[in-house]
């Protein structure tokens, strides 16, 4: 079997060969439970064992099965829903004025030791976000902040770093006005960055909070642990600012990109033959389009590393944007600023109906016979329990039917 051109998707890479179960059984001991629900989900999307619902038609008894799909932000076709639908949502909720888009990175020789501590990676997005506040406090007011942890590269490699939106401007410490003109500058935002993260490190060293890699084995004293850290905080970190923008539209596509989309989209992979994954990848140095072959296994051991563990919150929120303060301050804001934007929002989702129209041009739940409406006639919903203990079935492609 051989995938050269069209669509090629990371089910297919996982279920060929026994790709998926082979990595399973060479690598049990270190492969995460939330791994393997995820990949278990990508596996079974749209096939009956998720569950189904069944329309009828009420006029010729005619009937269609809709299998349902896995909602796991691993898999590409979910998560666009995911990512399409955040961006309508926050498309209108986040205030209508300038944002401005920060990336902060982490020194290279820390990524073992945040891969090896993931509980580190809990405390990453605070860090970011407290200096930006504590810079817009400086000036007078409090800006609405929301960011994501990634800890993939375009090329699938490790590489921890927090995407960061705020708004340039804020609302005042009163509460009573806009403060529109703000600047963040450059290399203080990378000071502090870069003090924040040696601070976090050592101080989790002193708990006795980290696991070391082998290399670090002899730096057992805190002096130790310090002198290495030493090397890193001498160094450059690279902390980006894009150009602010008050075009609100290109804000949240931009940033909806980055902050939903799973470690790949299927249009970046470009063949599959001979079990070796061939995808593309943009090269940040250089601003050029680079390929990268992988075999199978290498290529889903690099991608399956980059799966949260549950309940990790992806996105979070901070200043006005906050959960605890939001609906309270974002009335303020949006009266501030002259919107007609209102609060509470009303959610935005599409349906799985309105994309297959969009897609295809038809409509699924008119009756193929007679052209009349179809109606649910009842869900069939799949076993949690029978889907965890069905692991080899469903890695070798083996879907019985609910």
């Amino acid at each position: 079997m051989e995938h050269v051109t069209g669509s090629i998707k990371l089910r297919d890479i996982f279920l060929y060969n026994g790709n998926w179960w082979k990595l399973f059984l060479k690598h049990r001991n270190l492969i995460r439970s939330s791994i393997v629900i995820n990949v278990l989900k990508l596996l079974s999307c749209r096939t009956t064992f998720l569950g189904y619902h069944i329309f009828s038609c009420l006029n010729c008894g005619h009937s269609i099965r809709v299998p349902h799909s896995c909602k796991s932000r691993f898999c590409s076709s979910c998560g666009k829903k995911a990512t399409d639908n955040w961006i309508k949502n926050r498309f209108n909720a986040l205030p209508n004025t300038a944002w401005q888009h920060i990336t902060f990175t982490i020194d290279a020789r820390l990524k073992d030791l945040f891969w090896l501590n993931r509980h580190l990676f809990n405390k990453l997005p605070p860090l970011a976000a407290n200096i930006i506040k504590h810079q817009a406090k400086q000036k007078g007011f409090l800006p609405g902040i929301f960011l994501a942890l990634h800890t993939f590269g375009r090329d699938l490699k490790r590489n921890p770093h927090i995407h960061l939106s705020t708004t340039v401007g804020g609302l005042s410490l009163s509460h009573d006005s806009w403060i529109s003109s703000a600047y963040f500058y450059h290399k203080t935002l990378k000071n502090m960055w870069k003090y924040a993260v040696i601070t976090l490190l050592r101080n989790e060293f002193k708990k006795g909070n980290l696991i070391l890699p082998n290399y670090l084995k002899h730096s057992r004293s805190y002096t130790a642990f310090c002198s290495w850290l030493s090397v890193s905080y001498n160094k450059t970190w690279v902390v980006h600012l894009a150009l602010k923008s008050d075009n609100q539209k290109r804000n949240v596509d931009y940033l909806g990109k980055y902050l939903k989309r799973p470690p790949i989209g299927e249009t970046r992979i470009k063949s599959f033959v001979n079990n070796i994954v061939t995808f593309e990848y943009l090269d940040h140095y250089t601003k050029t389009n680079n390929y990268m072959s992988l075999h199978a296994l290498d290529f889903i051991a690099r991608l399956i590393a980059h799966v949260p563990d549950k309940h990790f919150r992806s996105i979070r929120y901070y200043g006005f944007l906050a959960n605890r303060v939001s609906s309270k301050l974002l009335p303020l804001v949006y009266k501030l600023l002259n919107t007609r934007q209102s609060y509470p929002l009303k959610k935005v989702f599409t349906s799985w109906r309105t994309l297959f129209k969009n897609s295809f041009g038809i409509d699924p739940l008119l009756c193929s016979f007679c052209n009349l409406p179809m109606r649910l006639t009842y869900p069939i919903v799949y076993n949690n329990h029978k889907f965890l203990t069905m692991h080899k079935e469903i890695a070798n492609g083996h879907f019985p039917l609910l």
